[in-house]
């Protein structure tokens, strides 16, 4: 397993391996790595000749210091776990300069409005810092397949509207929500919960598989009401947000409107952590 801090010598090494005709998988993440983590390494594994794992916490797209300073990592223990996955897999782990050089700031993006929806209003700038990065990986490792988890769907969305309007030569890949044996979706956040909180979590997605039974049957805002009454019945769980939204736009639906996908959208704090989730209604 081949482990790269510097951008120049993996340039110099995938370069190689693209002129023998290989094909390149990126999977970007922030370290602290899960079982969710490894279902993206193994399909990338087994649809490209070479993945790429970046670890790299990104400190311009939290809006809150002392989340950042809170992120866990533990880069001895995400080799040990990639290992396990494949043992060919190479490493990008480059330190803040690599990236961002001596300005550690984010560029400005316009999604088509989708940066302004859930996330983009409660987290500031969030998503310039993911397009500053995630645009920067794709040009330093140039891959051709990049895989994200739906459990941060609407920054799916976002790296998909990137690559469309800057033009870039690789094709996104939203893999599913891996989850806990509770529901939990897998988060590395998750580590930072105590045991009952962490248990008691399971029930967010509860929530959310109820919402999509009646959906059929219920009224958005029925439904969002009813989920906002459940969460806030919880004395140990805060609700930031929910929303029901087009699937592919995530512009909130006011009503259902026949031939539209549609996803619920949550985020709850569990203490101090706050937890994301989403689920396709129909």
């Amino acid at each position: 397993m081949d482990i790269f801090h510097e951008r120049a010598s993996l340039r110099k090494e995938l370069h190689s391996l693209k002129n023998q005709g290989k094909t390149i998988g990126l999977v970007p993440t922030m370290g602290a790595l899960h079982q969710g983590h490894l279902s993206l390494v193994g399909q990338a594994a087994a649809e490209n000749d070479i993945v790429v794992v970046s670890i790299f916490v990104n400190p311009t797209q939290f809006d809150n210091k002392d989340d950042l300073s809170k992120y866990p990592r533990d880069l001895d223990r995400d080799i040990s776990l990639l290992h396990t996955v494949h043992p060919t897999i190479m490493i990008f782990a480059p330190d803040v300069a690599e990236i961002y050089t001596d300005d550690i700031s984010s560029s400005s993006f316009d999604f088509d409005g989708l940066e302004f929806q859930m996330e983009g209003r409660f987290r500031q700038g969030h998503f310039d810092g993911v397009g500053t990065v995630v645009k920067r990986l794709f040009e330093i490792i140039e891959p051709d397949h990049a895989y994200f988890g739906e459990k941060d769907y609407q920054q799916l969305q976002i790296i998909r509207t990137l690559v469309k309007k800057h033009k870039l030569p690789v094709s996104i890949h939203g893999c599913p929500i891996k989850r806990e044996e509770n529901g939990l979706a897998m988060s590395s956040r998750n580590e930072r919960l105590p045991d009952d909180l962490r248990n008691e979590a399971g029930f967010i997605y509860e929530i959310l598989k109820t919402s999509r039974a009646q959906f059929g049957t219920k009224s958005v805002q029925d439904i969002k009401t009813w989920i906002s009454d459940k969460v806030n019945e919880h004395p140990k769980f805060r609700l930031e947000y929910i929303e029901i939204a087009n699937a592919d736009t995530l512009i909130p639906a006011r009503q259902k409107e026949s031939g539209r996908k549609y996803r619920a959208f949550i985020a709850v704090y569990a203490g101090e952590v706050r937890l994301i989730d989403n689920i396709a209604l129909n």
